[in-house]
């Protein structure tokens, strides 16, 4: 199970990462505000999967089930990208 969070975890960050590629390209401003705000949120999403993963490794198999089922344990969003 900890493999899985860490792969998904990763893939956040990798988003984050992309969007905060875009933004060093922009001049400063409201779109390049957003896109660095994006980042953010993926950066703290990846954070709480990755503490959601290690307090259910440490409670069983039985807690990593019950997190899926709330959807805590998601599939990874397309990259957003609408600032045309």
């Amino acid at each position: 199970m900890a493999q899985v969070q860490d792969n998904q975890a990763s893939s956040w960050l990798l988003q984050a990462k992309a969007f905060l590629d875009d933004a060093r390209r922009l001049r400063p401003g409201p779109a390049r505000d957003e896109l660095r705000e994006v980042a953010r949120v993926l950066r703290e999403i990846a954070r709480l999967e990755t503490q959601s993963g290690f307090a259910a490794d440490l409670d069983g198999p039985e807690s990593a089930e019950s997190g899926r089922s709330r959807g805590l344990l998601g599939s990874t969003p397309g990259r957003m990208r609408d600032l045309g």
